[in-house]
């Protein structure tokens, strides 16, 4: 058989749903009046005391180039701010200000609220399904290639 019949079909339906999902997240992180970097930051600095640039871009996934512009936009905007690292000089801790952790708190629950919508009904049994699916398949990505 051929070897790419046989993994087509499921690369072709994890990108399907990875671009159903994205779709249906970004309409509503636009919706709520920000860019998917622009929430992706905000919700990964909510509940912390901010963090390197170096570990937001690796929670992030948001590229070293990308993320210094998007943070320089939820700064000018008021809602992160840079401050010095305690133990080194060389590096800034980013990390929400008192109207950013206003604004996490706002639309987090709320865009929460919109993703669990598409999962009313499902059944925790479908839950359990979907999850031991997906760890499988990222499973198959993590192995180290010989």
């Amino acid at each position: 058989m051929n070897p790419q019949a046989e993994f087509l079909p499921t690369l072709q339906a994890l990108v399907q749903c990875y671009q159903a999902f994205e779709a249906y997240s970004a309409a509503n992180i636009r919706a709520l009046g920000l860019t998917p970097p622009q929430f992706d930051i905000i919700a990964t600095l909510g509940n912390t005391p901010g963090m390197p640039a170096t570990e937001l871009g690796e929670k992030t996934l948001i590229t070293k180039g990308t993320l210094t512009g998007v943070v320089d936009r939820l700064a000018e905007r008021g809602w992160v701010e840079r401050v010095a690292h305690g133990s080194d000089r060389r590096s800034q801790i980013i990390r929400l200000t008192k109207s950013g952790e206003a604004l996490f708190a706002q639309v987090f629950p709320a865009h929460m609220a919109h993703l669990a919508a598409r999962f009313e009904g499902a059944s925790d049994k479908q839950h359990q399904r979907w999850q031991s699916a997906l760890r499988s398949l990222a499973q198959v990505f993590r192995k180290e290639t010989p």
